[in-house]
């Protein structure tokens, strides 16, 4: 008889092998190779995928929505397919990065594709890609390359009726731009975000996630700053093809507001640009003659003459209404209430992200009434990863007033033997450390700064490890890092080594829902010690996990078992 392991030890080979392709080195010396031609590049991705059996030809069937931005680009993709599955359409979505899961990436009805189809899946392409290695090139697709491909073959023989695809990074250099003809294309809010592959400015970044554009196929984008929004125009000329402007998601609210699935005020321009994609797809495909799409007005220049015109306003239908309201994207202003551990999830990794995760964090949590028999503490629980400004994001969450702010790395625990789905080859633990202790320094510098004393002594003092050097041992027990002087409670920082130390700190076993062994030989700073009484007696402990969808990933595996089943 096959035991529940047996049955799941394919899906683990699967990923691990996955894994493997993290470190390709003979990928990067093509990417060097291709560096600032995309068509080279799309070049190279179609030549993995008819290694694989299938021809760009072939993507065609799949009625594809592609959809890129920088921030809210998951979110708008996750109402456009909650909207299109209303109406009793079989859909794929294939998004990144996942949160627990490595399958969360590829989906079919809004559910992760199961671990019987990944690993079916997987050695079909992974096999087939095997059996045609050319020692001139890359010998196997990338990570991000090779899963793309999985899902357009998962899609095609799973025969789902569309798929949301939602870019990589940029557009216009990204893998899933091999598709040629989607039905309709969107653009969502622009920011300043992978600076060393798309560019350092706003227009140069605009001028990437434009590159989705196809020739004749309607493309929608969400208001942007003035010169990016130019940039777009221009693109969709040179396409050429047709671009409109969202209107605000008040132009469809007659009677009342639209609830949304999606907390937070900036989920509303990824809602009204899911309608206009919604609803361009249903048109495209013949759905316009079921009397429950309306145009109230058509479009029109907006208000200043910008140089893209106003999508049409239109009365939206009760699936779509309904579709809004149902949407779930995990990890995006989530919030878990545990006890009296309350969580704050929301995977914010830009400037203008994070501004966005403020509002909603104030709108949820400081607004709230403090408890009257007892005390409330704040808790900022953060990771940032790439080339991002770290001083930048963290000076955004000042305001918050956290009482402790806590850094460590993505990893969910400093071992990652037996969970492929968190493992990451491109990193050690030292970097991530390293890293973590780097975001401290920054935000005792601002706590510094807000304050206006030398609160804080030039290195943090390693309570675990040898000599007080960063590379303690890890499997034997957590790295504790704090300040060296006892300090006022809202100036406390800690870094630990993954994620459940992190996690068993700050909730010293008040969240119900959180069981994890207690961790032998953990020695406390006097400063550590007080903020557990105080964690302890609270009668209210909010956290805020933010910075890095991979943390919020992290964090969600351990706080809902359910997310690993």
């Amino acid at each position: 008889m096959t035991s529940e392991r047996d049955r799941m030890e394919p899906d683990w080979d699967a990923i691990r092998t996955l894994n493997t392709l993290q470190t390709n080195a003979s990928y990067l010396e093509q990417v060097k190779r291709e560096r600032g031609d995309p068509q080279v590049q799309l070049e190279a991705m179609k030549g993995f995928l008819e290694r694989s059996g299938l021809k760009v030809e072939d993507l065609d069937q799949l009625n594809i929505i592609h959809v890129t931005g920088t921030k809210g680009k998951g979110s708008a993709c996750a109402f456009t397919e909650r909207i299109l599955r209303n109406y009793g359409l079989k859909t794929g979505f294939y998004s990144s990065p996942h949160l627990v899961q490595v399958r969360e990436r590829i989906r079919i009805n809004g559910q992760p594709i199961s671990k019987e189809l990944f690993s079916k899946y997987f050695w079909q392409v992974y096999n087939r890609l095997e059996e045609t290695k050319d020692p001139a090139y890359a010998s196997m697709p990338a990570y991000f390359r090779f899963l793309t491909i999985m899902a357009f073959h998962v899609f095609l023989q799973e025969k789902v009726d569309l798929a949301v695809v939602e870019v990589g990074i940029g557009g216009a250099y990204d893998c899933t731009n091999i598709v040629r003809k989607p039905v309709v294309c969107g653009v969502s809010s622009l920011g300043i975000d992978h600076t060393s592959i798309l560019g350092d400015t706003m227009e140069k970044i605009a001028w990437q996630k434009g590159g989705i554009f196809k020739p004749g196929v309607p493309a929608f984008t969400v208001p942007q700053p003035e010169r990016p929004l130019e940039v777009l125009r221009d693109r969709a000329r040179e396409s050429p093809c047709p671009l409109y402007l969202c209107p605000d998601l008040g132009a469809y609210e007659e009677d009342k507001v639209f609830p949304l699935g999606l907390a937070g005020d900036h989920q509303r321009s990824n809602a009204t640009l899911a309608l206009q994609l919604s609803r361009m797809w249903l048109e495209q495909q013949g759905y316009q003659g079921s009397g429950e799409l309306k145009d109230l007005w058509p479009g029109a220049e907006p208000p200043g003459k910008k140089p893209v015109p106003l999508a049409p306003v239109f009365r939206p239908s009760i699936a779509m209404v309904q579709g809004l309201q149902d949407a779930v994207w995990l990890g995006r202003t989530q919030v878990l209430q545990h006890g009296p551990v309350t969580w704050y999830i929301d995977g914010a990794h830009t400037t203008s992200s994070v501004q966005a995760c403020v509002r909603w964090f104030h709108q949820a949590a400081l607004n709230e009434e403090k408890p009257v028999d007892g005390s409330e503490v704040r808790v900022l629980l953060f990771n940032a990863t790439g080339d991002r400004d770290t001083a930048a994001l963290l000076k955004l969450l000042l305001p918050c007033q956290f009482d402790y702010a806590v850094f460590c790395p993505n990893f969910t625990e400093v071992s990652t033997v037996g969970n492929a789905d968190q493992q990451n080859f491109t990193v050690t633990l030292e970097n991530v450390l390293t890293r973590c202790l780097e975001n401290q320094k920054k935000w005792n510098q601002l706590m510094e700064e807000k304050v206006g004393q030398d609160l804080w002594l030039s290195a943090p003092l390693v309570v675990e490890g040898v000599g007080g050097r960063l590379k303690p041992d890890p499997l034997r027990s957590p790295l504790l890092l704090v300040p060296s002087v006892e300090r006022p409670l809202n100036a406390n920082s800690l870094v630990f080594p993954c994620i459940s130390h992190a996690l068993q700190w700050i909730t010293q076993g008040r969240d119900p829902l959180l069981q994890m062994p207690t961790t032998k030989g953990l020695h406390l700073h006097p400063v550590a010690s007080t903020g557990a009484v105080l964690l302890k007696e609270a009668t209210v402990i909010r956290v805020l996990v933010t910075g890095s969808l991979h943390l919020v990933g992290g964090v969600l595996k351990l706080l809902d078992q359910s997310l690993s089943q």
